[in-house]
């Protein structure tokens, strides 16, 4: 993980490209999710009835799709960690910035769907101490 931190508008000005990648990993984690619900429920089929004819060539093509898609997921999530944002939660979209504040690590927090980064937390908060961004947090500078 990386150490880098962000002052507001730096994280706000990343936040395009940001819904971008986590856009793509998101749709990945439900292909992935779908796929691995074909593959499953086709198991059990075959367990229940005690064997069947299978369409072989679509299931070989579900799962290379199925390899695929992995890889585009753990890219998108990569290139976000690479950046210094880190990923809290990929089912709702959810993100934290490193922010320095008076010397000390705040989270700058942001969901997919907000048009803005309007929050922030502590480092052992989590999203549930989530609080509005205030001046103290406007006027943070980067670190020198």
């Amino acid at each position: 993980m990386s150490s880098r931190t962000f002052t507001l508008a730096e994280a706000q000005d990343l936040l395009p490209v940001l819904e971008s990648l986590l856009r793509t990993a998101i749709d990945g984690k439900k292909v992935i999710e779908s796929v691995d619900s074909e593959l499953e429920q086709t198991a059990h089929n075959v367990l229940v009835r005690g064997g069947m004819s299978l369409n072989v060539v679509h299931l070989a093509r579900r799962k290379a799709e199925r390899e695929r898609t992995v890889q585009r997921v753990k890219d998108a999530v990569a290139e976000i960690d690479a950046i210094g944002v880190q990923v809290k939660d990929l089912d709702t979209g959810l993100l934290d910035f490193p922010c320095e504040v008076d010397g000390n690590t705040v989270l700058l927090c942001w969901k997919l769907g907000e048009k803005s980064i309007t929050h922030w937390h502590g480092v052992s908060e989590g999203f549930a101490g989530r609080k509005r961004i205030d001046e103290r947090i406007k006027g943070a500078k980067r670190p020198n």
